[in-house]
């Protein structure tokens, strides 16, 4: 004998390894599976007697899929607000900048962060008649009367500098500015941009969030409806959606996000003091060190810091020494995966010194991943360790 069905538990209150992995899953039935399959049906079967909507939630492809309102159900438990997915980070960044601003509008967007966004407002946002300014995430921000939109990267990707949201909340609501938090590096365990004011949240899911390095995607979560609804009809009439199947596989990834953050960011930690004691290594970021710049904000406003270190080998062919030697670290451009990657950033054009690396901490092996750290630096520079574990 069966006991009764009951809807899915309310997890205000719960610790983040509870969420993350019931948040977002179908009330339980017998027999069904904890997370069903993706959804992949373009046409769905209507009522021929009744209007669209009416009887079911489903009508069409584009707009509905239930796979795909399951994860954004879980992301928006994690965020704390109501979420919307996108086919990945850059479309769910358009997405807002396209909803939210008109010919005439001031935005501000930061100088260090994702550089695609300020390529797009540079050759988009101000060819439609959009002032588009620039500040570095830091700060210091100008006056920002007459702004409609202030868009923060917070740690910035790839500098890891931090601005205090909270802070800029209230300036830019008191100016009648909007702001928009990309939570992309922090990801909603590490910082919850809407509790400290943030008006939307866009990021990018390919990486940490969901972090097995198998998908593309994006989203924007806010609590504000009118702001939201506005997004969802750009999205709409874009169609710039996730497929059922990444939906389906960023829901299974997010029950191990917890787990995966913890370690990847006690590896960061571990890096970070290595490589800062290191002669041969300089420009060492990570807002966990008491020392580094960002710290004094990241400590009160990061709940865990992420798992992203930045450093400078001083030029390109040190840093393709560096890769070249390691038996651990994978030279990719994406971050936030089970495995350790690092990026040389001026490949890609962003404005950062030639050795400049960003260093994507994975789920090694603490031990195993200093210690080849430390045999590819100094392989790097000619030097030969006998054994990568001393």
């Amino acid at each position: 004998m069966t006991g009764a069905a009951h809807g899915p538990p309310d997890l205000s209150g719960y610790g983040d390894g509870t969420r993350c992995v019931h948040a977002g899953l179908p009330e339980p039935v017998p027999g069904e599976p904890f997370l069903p399959g993706p959804v992949f049906a373009a046409p769905y079967h209507l009522d021929p007697a009744a209007e669209p909507y009416a009887t079911t939630p489903n009508g069409y492809g584009r707009p509905d899929n239930p796979t795909r309102r399951g994860l954004e159900a879980a992301i928006g438990e994690l965020e704390g607000g109501d979420c919307l997915a996108f086919a990945s980070g850059q479309a769910a960044i358009t997405a807002v900048l396209l909803s939210v601003l008109r010919p005439g509008d001031r935005v501000l967007l930061p100088t260090d962060g994702y550089f695609p966004v300020r390529a797009f407002a540079t050759e988009t946002l101000a060819g439609l008649g959009v002032r588009v300014d620039f500040v570095p995430t830091a700060g210091p921000y100008p006056a920002l009367d007459g702004v409609r939109l202030v868009l923060v990267e917070t740690p910035a990707n790839p500098g890891l500098d931090v601005c205090d949201v909270a802070e800029l909340a209230e300036r830019a609501h008191a100016a009648g500015a909007l702001l928009a938090v990309d939570n992309t590096t922090a990801t909603p365990l590490g910082q919850q941009p809407l509790d400290l004011g943030a008006d939307l949240v866009v990021a990018s899911g390919t990486k940490a969030l969901t972090g097995h390095s198998d998908l593309l995607l994006g989203y924007v979560a806010s609590r504000n409806a009118e702001l939201l609804d506005a997004v969802r009809a750009w999205r709409t009439t874009t169609g710039s959606i996730p497929g059922a199947f990444d939906a389906w596989l960023a829901h299974r990834s997010l029950a191990t996000l917890d787990l995966r953050l913890a370690r990847q960011s006690a590896n960061a930690a571990a890096v970070a003091v290595a490589l800062r004691d290191r002669s041969d290594v300089r420009g060492v970021r990570w807002p966990g060190l008491p020392d580094d710049p960002a710290y004094p904000v990241a400590s009160r406003q990061l709940r865990r810091v992420p798992g992203i270190v930045s450093f400078d080998l001083g030029d390109a062919g040190r840093v393709a020494r560096f890769l070249t030697a390691s038996r651990l670290v994978f030279a990719a451009t994406s971050f936030g995966g089970l495995h350790t990657s690092a990026d040389r950033r001026a490949q890609w054009g962003d404005d950062v010194p030639a050795g400049f690396v960003r260093f994507s901490c994975g789920v090694e092996d603490t031990a195993d991943l200093l210690a080849d750290l430390h045999a590819a630096l100094d392989a790097a520079d000619g030097r030969q360790r006998t054994d990568p574990r001393q």
